[in-house]
C-alpha cells in the first residue's frame, strides 16, 4: 500500500467526520511502520469500525514513538457518540458491582473479626481479603491478552457468574477456608473478569477524552462504597449475614446484567495474536518505573480501606458509625475519581497523579495517625483520602496507556494488567 494511497483514506475519514458519521479527534499512526499497523488493527472504515488484519508481532509500548510528525496521518476515534456513551454506561455498572465489592472489604472484615472468625487473629482473617484483592488484580495479567484477542463477550459473563456464585456462597461461608474459597478467589477472579475488560473497552473509543470518560466509569465503584455498606449494616442485624449477602448478590446481578449488555469494542479483536502475557514491556525503561511507581502507590491505598472501620472500633467508636465511615470515604472517591479524569486531559495525567498521591501522604500523616477515635477527625480524613485515593482507579491505566503509540494502545488491556498484578501482591 502505498503512502499516497494512505494519505486518501486518511482524507476521506477525516471528511466523514465533517458529515456528522463520526465524532473525531485525530490520533496519529506512523507511516513509516504502516506494514505493522496494516497487519495489527487494519484501516477504520466509515461506521467506525475497523477491518482486522492478521498479526503475528507482538508490540512494545512505545515502539515507532521517535519519528518526525510530517510521517503521520490521521486515524481518528470517535470521542462520544451514543455507542461509546453507552459503554461507558456498562462499564459504569460492572465497576459499580466489582469494584463496589473491592471498596466495602472494610465491612466485611470488620464483621468477620466479631463474628463467624472471632476465634481468628486479625492477621489471619486479614489473608482473606489480601488475596481478593491479589486475585482482583493479578488475574488481569491474563484476562487483558484473552480480552485483546477474543472481546470482553465471555469474560463478562464469566465474571458476573464468579461473582454472584462467590456472594451466595460467602452468605453460607462458616469457616475461615470457606471464606477463602468464596469470598477471596471466586470474588477475586469475578471482579477482574468484570473490571479489566470495563477500563479496556473504554480505550477503544477514546482518546482525547480517555481520562474523563474512564474517570466516570470509575464513579461507579465509588457509587457502591457508599450505597453497599450502608445497606450491610442496616440488613445485618435485621435479616441476619446470609441474607444480606443474598441480596447484595442479587443487586450484583441485575448490574451486571447491563453491563453484559452494553459492554463492546469497537477494535476487532486481534487474528493470530498471542494470548499470553509479553514480558518484554519491562525493556521499556518509562514503563518499569511506571510499574514501580503504582506498586508503592497500592501499598499505601488499601490500607485505609481494608481497615479504617477496624480502626475506629478499635479506639472506642461505635459499630454504627464505623461502618459508616466507609461510606464517608468513598462519597469522597466520587468526585476523587470523576474531577481528576477532566483535570488529566488537561494538566496531564502523571502530574495529576502525582498531586493526588501527596494529598493521601498528607492526609494519612497529618490527619489519621493523629485523631484516634475522634469522630470529626475520622470523617475529614475520610472525604480527604478518598478524593484523593479515587484517581488511583481512574488514572492508572490512562497514564499506562499514555506510554503507548496509538496503533498499539489497545495493547494497553494487555500492558496495565501487568502493571496492576505486580502490585496486587
Amino acid at each position: 500500500m502505498s503512502d499516497n494511497r494512505l494519505g486518501r483514506e486518511a482524507h476521506n475519514e477525516n471528511s466523514n467526520l465533517g458529515h456528522g458519521k463520526t465524532r473525531g479527534v485525530p490520533l496519529y499512526l506512523n507511516v513509516a511502520s504502516q506494514r505493522d499497523a496494516d497487519s495489527d488493527e487494519g484501516l477504520e472504515n466509515g461506521d467506525g469500525m475497523v477491518t482486522p488484519r492478521k498479526n503475528n508481532s507482538s508490540p512494545t509500548p512505545r515502539e515507532g514513538g521517535s519519528n518526525p510528525p510530517e510521517t503521520q496521518f490521521h486515524l481518528p476515534y470517535p470521542e462520544g457518540g451514543l455507542r461509546a456513551w453507552l459503554v461507558v454506561l456498562g462499564s459504569f455498572c460492572g465497576m459499580l458491582a466489582s469494584f463496589g465489592l473491592m471498596n466495602i472489604v472494610g465491612t466485611f472484615q470488620a464483621y468477620l473479626s466479631t463474628h463467624q472468625l472471632a476465634h481468628e487473629s486479625p492477621s489471619a482473617v486479614g489473608w482473606i481479603f489480601s488475596i481478593y484483592v491479589f486475585l482482583a488484580f493479578g488475574c488481569g495479567l491474563q484476562i487483558g491478552p484473552v480480552f485483546d484477542r477474543h472481546g470482553p463477550r465471555w469474560l463478562v459473563f464469566g465474571g458476573t457468574v464468579c461473582l454472584v456464585v462467590g456472594l451466595i456462597g460467602v452468605g453460607n461461608s462458616t469457616k475461615f477456608w470457606h471464606f477463602i474459597l468464596t469470598f477471596s478467589i471466586l470474588g477475586g477472579i469475578g471482579t477482574s473478569l468484570i473490571f479489566t475488560p470495563a477500563v479496556g473497552a473504554i480505550a477503544h473509543f477514546f482518546s482525547l477524552r480517555r481520562g474523563a470518560a474512564t474517570g466516570l466509569a470509575a464513579t461507579g465503584g465509588s457509587f457502591g462504597g457508599i450505597i453497599f455498606p450502608l445497606a450491610l449494616e442496616a440488613l445485618f442485624p435485621k435479616v441476619g449475614f446470609a441474607w444480606s449477602c443474598r441480596l447484595l448478590a442479587l443487586i450484583f446481578l441485575l448490574l451486571l446484567i447491563v453491563a453484559n449488555l452494553l459492554i463492546r469494542t469497537r477494535l476487532p479483536p486481534k487474528i493470530g495474536g498471542s494470548v499470553w502475557p509479553d514480558f518484554r514491556i519491562f525493556g521499556d525503561v518509562t514503563f518499569a518505573l511506571t510499574t514501580a511507581g503504582v506498586f508503592f502507590i497500592e501499598w499505601g491505598l488499601f490500607v485505609p480501606l481494608s481497615f479504617i472501620s477496624s480502626y475506629a472500633l478499635a479506639n472506642g467508636v461505635d459499630t454504627t458509625f464505623s461502618y459508616q465511615l466507609l461510606a464517608v470515604l468513598n462519597a469522597g472517591s466520587v468526585f476523587g475519581r470523576a474531577v481528576p479524569g477532566f483535570v488529566a486531559d488537561r494538566l496531564g495525567r502523571f502530574n495529576t497523579m502525582i498531586l493526588a498521591c501527596a494529598l493521601c501522604l498528607i492526609s494519612t500523616l497529618g490527619i489519621w495517625l493523629n485523631v484516634g477515635g475522634n469522630i470529626a477527625g475520622l470523617c475529614v480524613f475520610g472525604v480527604l483520602f478518598g478524593f484523593a485515593s479515587g484517581s488511583n482507579i481512574s488514572l492508572t491505566p490512562v497514564c499506562v496507556g499514555q506510554l503507548c503509540v496509538s496503533r498499539v494502545y489497545r495493547s494497553q488491556e494487555k500492558y496495565w494488567p501487568v502493571t496492576r498484578e505486580i502490585t496486587g501482591a
